[in-house]
């Protein structure tokens, strides 16, 4: 091992378990922190150097990194995951997971990177990776996969379409055929929504004419497969329009995978408007339909996000993006629907009998249920009420809801079993 391993090493454990820390920015919305959460400075140093001494006396990069960014987001069994889009000094991207606790500081990269399978020979890079976990049980990961223009002379000339992979772990990717929407030449920017709308999967995409400019492309589409092995889209709908003199002016993109609530899904996008000092990037905000995601409920105007200060500098310039977001309830166990009694002897302070009651339970009881609840078909459901010393306890366990063939079975075994016995019955009467 080459002495000056580990001192380089030592140097990257400090930068990793150093604590972020909230700047002093404030607007009410949104909280910005002091660190990155991932940089070049964070690629495991295995990946970087060959830590032979004889064959690489002088301890040189034999994988330069001019970036990590644009990272994909997902929260699994209790972690914080990202899927970054990692960039060497030769301009060409590769794929890396790194994992938190908590999702603001203390990111680690396994120790491998993605491998994804050579199905696509004319493909020249791979890049901005967006993760849905889909109602199907897979996580799915939509991607760039730029390739060369071959119908022009151009040497900088490229074509991009949207890449698909899909895993259960983040760890052995399945590669499928690229997403082909008839209508549309090329592709970028691309995200699946997380559930089936009308038993089909569906796309948020970004139509282009060229592989830099939009051209007719009139914003953020929406678009509907039968067969996410084969996804074929016949048919766009433009949902979030790009609008003349607004921050969406050239273009405007899907970014993180849509958020559910109760009164809609919540969109966070990037748009793009030309200024003196070139293209602006920035983030915006805007609804769609709980049931129909094509149909825009809410377009805020204004902005979420914008650079600011280093982020007005540096590699792009002048730039904000985003290709993951996580939304998570605040981590606690609630009982809804559990009626008990008010005291008799009470008065207008009595509570609800049906009010909603928090239970206790400790951080790793929180993590082992989320992780069970990930599995399709569970659900959480208290099973006793019983009394220890003076605290009242809770038996909660799993329960998975019966297919609709076993709920007609149990139906089946019911109208038999009455039938006997009403049969027995008349028989004993005589």
């Amino acid at each position: 091992m080459h002495e000056r391993y580990y001192v380089e090493l030592a140097k990257q454990e400090k930068l990793l378990s150093r604590k972020n820390e909230k700047s002093d920015f404030y607007n009410g919305v949104f909280d910005r922190y002091v660190n990155p959460v991932l940089t070049r400075d964070m690629i495991p140093l295995t990946w970087r150097y060959d830590l032979n001494e004889e064959t690489n006396p002088f301890f040189m990069e034999r994988l330069g990194i001019n970036a990590v960014m644009n990272s994909g987001a997902i929260y699994l069994n209790g972690k914080y995951y990202l899927v970054a889009r990692i960039e060497g000094n030769d301009r060409k991207s590769f794929f890396g997971v790194a994992e938190s606790d908590n999702g603001i500081d203390n990111f680690r990269f396994w120790d491998y990177p993605i491998l994804l399978d050579d199905v696509c020979p004319e493909e020249t890079n791979v890049y901005d990776m967006r993760l849905t976990q889909h109602e199907d049980g897979y996580i799915y990961g939509v991607f760039c996969s730029e390739s060369k223009d071959t119908s022009v002379n151009d040497l900088s000339a490229a074509v991009a379409a949207a890449g698909i992979v899909r895993t259960k772990d983040l760890k052995h990717w399945e590669r499928l055929e690229n997403l082909k929407t008839l209508r549309s030449p090329q592709q970028r920017n691309v995200v699946l929504h997380p559930e089936f709308v009308d038993g089909k999967y569906a796309f948020y995409t970004r139509p282009m004419d060229d592989f830099i400019d939009t051209g007719s492309g009139g914003g953020i589409g929406f678009g509907l497969c039968e067969d996410i092995e084969h996804a074929v889209i016949d048919e766009e709908i433009i949902t979030s329009k790009r609008k003349y003199h607004t921050i969406t002016e050239a273009k405007n993109g899907a970014g993180a995978v849509p958020i559910k609530t109760d009164r809609g899904w919540i969109h966070i996008a990037h748009g793009v408007r030309n200024t003196a000092a070139g293209l602006r990037y920035v983030l915006y905000v805007f609804g769609t339909d709980l049931n129909d995601p094509s149909k825009v409920i809410a377009e805020p105007s204004g902005v979420f996000l914008v650079p600011l200060g280093k982020e007005r500098v540096g590699d792009v310039s002048n730039v904000v993006f985003t290709n993951g977001a996580i939304a998570r309830e605040n981590g606690e166990v609630y009982i809804y629907g559990m009626h008990i009694s008010p005291y008799e002897k009470g008065n207008i302070f009595n509570k609800d009998p049906l009010r909603i009651r928090k239970l206790l339970l400790h951080r790793y009881e929180i993590n082992k249920i989320e992780a069970k609840l990930k599995e399709k078909g569970l659900t959480l459901v208290p099973l006793k009420v019983y009394f220890k010393d003076s605290l009242v306890k809770v038996e909660i366990g799993m329960a998975r809801g019966k297919k609709l063939y076993d709920k007609r079975q149990d139906i089946a075994k019911k109208d038999q079993r009455r039938e006997a016995e009403r049969e027995f019955k008349v028989k004993n009467l005589y």
